[in-house]
Parts: structure tokens; C-alpha cells; sequence
């Protein structure tokens, strides 16, 4: 009969293999995510451009109204 590993987790209850599993999925996107979260100060060139690229869509499709709608933003 083959021999379980008793894992514990931070708080002492133990573990199965699925919720380690699981547990080392979670801690992987919180580091991805934290890793992306740096939003705030620098200028992003990229992004510029992402917006100018998508006003113009909205501004070639008549339909959209986006001049009126961004004028009533306050845009």
C-alpha cells in the first residue's frame, strides 16, 4: 500500500494532495499578479497607443456617436 505525505498548511490542518495542488496554483497567480499590478506614475506608450487605436474605431463607425458621447463624458 503506498505511503501518504501528511502536509500541513500555514494554520496546522492538513492538506490533501488535490489542496496542495491547488494551494501552489493560487500562490502563482497572486505572484503574477502582483507582478502586473504596477499601474500608477510612468508613462505607458503602450497603452497610448491602445486607446488612440480604439478611438479611431469608435470615430470610423458613424453609428457610435463617439464625438457626442465623449464630448458628454467631459472628453
Amino acid at each position: 500500500m503506498p505511503v501518504r505525505k501528511s502536509v500541513k498548511s500555514e494554520s496546522g490542518a492538513s492538506m490533501s494532495q488535490y489542496d496542495q495542488e491547488v494551494e501552489k496554483r493560487l500562490k502563482a497567480l497572486e505572484e503574477g499578479a502582483h507582478a502586473h499590478k504596477s499601474n500608477s506614475g510612468g508613462s505607458d506608450e503602450g497603452l497610448a497607443k491602445r486607446v488612440q487605436i480604439i478611438e479611431a474605431v469608435l470615430r470610423a463607425d458613424a453609428s457610435t456617436n463617439f464625438d457626442k458621447i465623449s464630448k458628454k463624458m467631459g472628453g
